[in-house]
């Protein structure tokens, strides 16, 4: 990455939404090892991240003081989630375009159906190409493995009737 886009990305809140979201993807990779097939999703912003599942905040707290010590370590790979919503922008940026590109052109509605084995080897081509991209978007652009001094500040449980809501504060020592 130049220095220039890492300057920027860098930047307040910048930095501290890509560290925290690191922080947020490597906690549900600890989560989801301890409890396979739980159903958790999370949300990153400058002042820390949610948790969206029915995880307990005791259950939430070891896996986030593990997710600290493991980056820590240099474990980045835990930075990079295969469920990001990085990816499935990607995604949906490349197959939205080779869609939109298979269907230029004018003509009559039999024309257009006529192209739609094209538009289908299209989208499924730009999906094959996206796949690894948006993995790599993650851990060079929107997550940041190298956390330096974040670390959990507090946790908050708000329970709902259907899932439980988690808010993780964080701050820099």
């Amino acid at each position: 990455m130049s220095n220039t886009l890492s300057t920027v990305f860098n930047l307040f809140p910048f930095g501290r939404i890509r560290r925290n979201h690191a922080l947020e993807h490597a906690t549900l990779q600890v989560l989801a090892r301890r409890a396979p097939g739980r159903m958790l999703a999370g949300y990153s912003d400058a002042s820390g991240f949610w948790i969206v599942g029915n995880v307990s905040t005791e259950d939430l707290l070891q896996a986030a003081d593990e997710a600290v010590r493991r980056l820590r370590a240099g474990e980045r790979s835990l930075a990079v989630h295969p469920a990001c919503g990085t990816n499935f922008v990607v995604s949906g940026l490349a197959a939205g375009s080779a869609a939109w590109l298979a269907t230029l052109g004018g003509g009559s509605f039999r024309k257009k159906l006529d192209r739609w084995p094209f538009v289908v080897i299209l989208v499924t081509l730009a999906l094959i190409l996206a796949a690894p991209l948006g993995p790599r978007l993650q851990a060079q652009v929107t997550t940041d493995a190298e956390i330096g001094g974040l670390q959990i500040a507090e946790i908050a449980r708000y329970p709902r009737p259907r899932v439980t809501l988690h808010r993780v504060r964080t701050k820099n020592h």
